[in-house]
């Protein structure tokens, strides 16, 4: 099966076997990166634009690398030395990047919907990396990645997302990914921080982080996202640490075969301390591994390595 869309603008979007098809792909795909020579032909003569007007180092850098494995172009455009500064649109500049013939056009934007945008005026596929706080839908993926390969399902688990829910992107897209596929989804936060109406999206909402993961199977942490906040949300730091802060004590409440996720970047001593971070229960680095190969497998499905097939 190949994806039947131009574009990946969101988790929302898809279906569960579109689902399943990407995060097997993905899995394939990760022998490449073990391999000396780390590339392989499949892409030749594609182009990929990285058009990114919030900053970033993870998703960046794993779309680029994706990109160079499966032997596509990678251009990267940093927004603060480009004609943004001059004036100029986020269509006219993507309209002027399309007149150059890429294959694919990789955004992340500040306000919800920019890819959306984008996608209706350009004949490339579009893939959203982070739109406001709407959707990240490539983080989700590879997180329901990470969990298949340590869990061995994406079925029938607890998974409970800690922090600020109000401003996240990978917050909403994992609770419908993983919401998807049957799961219960919990999140816990200070009650300034969960949005009403989140449990429309398929999610649980929990008041007290220890209730929350006394008996999850997996743990999301998020980092406070200050940049999004146009006012303090809590009293102090020192005092969402300890209410929902995941530190050794608080991880001994939960059962023994729970896995730890966070999407970066960490806050160490405020979400999460750092014995948990670099402990035997965190799939962090995981993660990021996993973002490479969901990467490449998007690039395939969406550039014609799956049509030609």
């Amino acid at each position: 099966m190949r994806l039947k869309r131009k574009d990946l603008l969101g988790i929302e979007d898809l279906s569960c076997e579109e689902l399943d098809t990407i995060i097997s792909t993905a899995e394939s795909f990760k022998e490449v990166s073990t391999r000396d020579i780390k590339k392989v032909p499949t892409l030749r003569g594609k182009t990929v634009i990285n058009l990114f007007y919030e900053p970033s180092t993870r998703t960046r850098t794993s779309f680029e690398i994706a990109a160079k494995r499966m032997s596509a172009d990678a251009v990267n455009i940093s927004v603060s030395t480009s004609s943004v500064v001059k004036g100029e649109t986020l269509k006219d500049t993507a309209k002027n990047l399309e007149a150059m013939n890429p294959d694919c056009i990789v955004i992340r934007h500040s306000c919800a919907g920019a890819p959306h945008l984008l996608a209706r005026y350009l004949r490339c596929s579009v893939v959203n990396a982070g739109d406001g706080a709407h959707e990240h839908p490539t983080q989700a993926l590879l997180d329901m990645l990470t969990v298949k390969e340590k869990k061995g399902t994406l079925k029938g688990l607890r998974i409970v997302i800690v922090g600020d829910i109000a401003h996240s992107r990978v917050a909403r897209s994992n609770i419908i990914g993983f919401s998807r596929f049957g799961n219960e989804v919990r999140v816990v936060g200070p009650p300034t921080m969960i949005p009403p109406g989140i449990e429309e999206l398929g999610c649980r909402v929990f008041t007290g982080m220890d209730d929350a993961i006394r008996d999850a199977d997996v743990i999301m942490m998020l980092r406070i996202q200050l940049e999004r906040q146009k006012a303090p949300l809590f009293p102090s730091v020192r005092e969402y640490s300890r209410l929902y802060g995941l530190d050794t004590d608080r991880l001994s409440m939960a059962p023994r075969d729970v896995v730890i996720l966070h999407p970066g970047p960490i806050n160490r001593g405020v979400e999460i301390s750092p014995e948990v971070a670099d402990g035997p229960y965190s799939l962090i680095l995981d993660q990021v591994t996993n973002g490479v190969a969901v990467r490449m497998a998007v690039f395939y499905l969406l550039l014609g390595g799956a049509r030609e097939g």
